[in-house]
């Protein structure tokens, strides 16, 4: 039996910058450590860490191809603001992948909606290279993002390419647009592009990942609108420490948000202490 708590040693191939304050990392074992491709599922997370510094938790950004992969990681205290200073070439420690991710073997014969806000789309983007890759086995893919402005949007090279998969929607949003920014979409939170949202409750599963309060708003018109508690799934961010259920950290009530997610139905989490949504 592998030891949880093994840490494997990897490599930064490649910093790809999104925004002032996040950078997507493409990292790669060194030592030929070949991990199972159904060990990298959509909406799991890996921890990393640096000696000295310490150790945090973070999604994966991307499906697992040539022995590489990718997280997206936002500048927020002193750990992440290590990984920022780190270089190509760079070593990390890794632990994981850990949880329980996306329902995407549940999603397969159904339409997609994704709903994301903020940094909260990069635990859907493998979902939607997932779905690339195996157009065949899902309906309609229709994502909803938004972001505080234009600037803070993740993965705006990828926008266009996401468009062009086969009966796909990509509808955009933002809080506010600076004096002098180009802006052709909508502006209002996210739940405003329930407006014009074509996925309908008939065959659809949805994924949605973002701050709480957002989440809150995007279940409830959800529900409104006719989606049942068990179509909508959300993934949690809870001070997830030790990734086995060990240190309680994450515990929501009876859950343990990395093991028992971090992804679930709503119907699982709803009415918990201490959640918002």
């Amino acid at each position: 039996m592998q030891d949880p708590y093994e840490l494997n040693e990897c490599v930064i191939k490649k910093i790809r910058f999104e925004t002032k304050d996040t950078n997507t990392y493409t990292l790669a074992f060194p030592n030929d450590l070949i991990i199972p491709e159904e060990e990298f599922k959509p909406g799991r997370f890996i921890l990393l860490s640096i000696f000295g510094f310490g150790e945090a938790a973070f999604s994966l950004s991307s499906l697992i191809q040539n022995g590489t992969f990718e997280t997206t990681i936002r500048k927020v205290g002193n750990f992440t603001q290590k990984l920022h200073s780190c270089k190509e070439g760079d070593k990390l420690y890794m632990r994981g992948p850990y949880g329980e991710g996306w329902p995407i073997d549940k999603a397969e014969g159904k339409d997609i909606l994704l709903v994301a806000g903020g940094i909260g789309l990069a635990p859907l983007r493998p979902v939607i290279l997932h779905i690339a890759k195996n157009r065949s086995k899902y309906g309609r893919l229709e994502i909803l993002y938004g972001a505080r402005t234009p600037n803070d949007m993740i993965f705006t090279s990828e926008f266009e390419t996401w468009r062009k998969i086969p009966n796909s929607i990509l509808r955009l949003t933002v809080d506010a647009v600076p004096r002098g920014v180009k802006w052709n979409y909508k502006i209002g939170v996210v739940p405003i592009l329930f407006e014009d949202m074509e996925t309908t409750p008939d065959n659809a599963i949805v994924m949605t990942c973002g701050p709480e309060i957002m989440m809150h708003f995007v279940v409830k018109g959800l529900i409104a609108k006719g989606f049942s508690e068990d179509q909508i799934y959300v993934s949690l961010e809870r001070r997830m420490k030790c990734g086995i259920a060990q240190c309680g950290h994450c515990q929501v009530g009876k859950k343990y948000v990395c093991k028992d997610g971090p992804v679930f139905a709503y119907s699982e989490i709803k009415g918990l202490p201490d959640l918002t949504i």
